[in-house]
């Protein structure tokens, strides 16, 4: 399996509006999916969640929970992603700088 890798900008100093001055959507985040095999067989769910208005990396944090385990990757997978758009709708009610 080959792991993507993500560049993130070193961009602090923007604010989360939308270079027009519009303020962050769900647009402006992108949901990476994915999930791993367990040494017991079972599947986990990986995610990666970028706010693509200031680069920021906002899962996985410091002491996020794993997503699983689950018997196919299927269902890793799927859980994985909706857990990226509960992280995204809840940014957007309280966004983290």
């Amino acid at each position: 399996m080959v792991r993507r890798k993500l560049h993130f900008h070193n961009s602090s100093l923007r604010d989360l509006a939308s270079p027009d001055g519009t303020p962050a959507t769900a647009s402006d985040y992108r949901i990476y999916p994915t999930y791993r095999r367990t040494a017991t067989g079972t599947f986990t769910g990986d995610l990666k969640v970028v706010r693509t208005t200031d680069d920021r990396l906002i899962f996985p944090y410091d002491g996020a929970p794993m997503i699983g385990p689950f018997e196919t990757a299927l269902e890793a997978r799927e859980a994985a992603a909706r857990k990226g758009a509960d992280v995204v709708a809840a940014d957007l009610l309280n966004p983290e700088r």
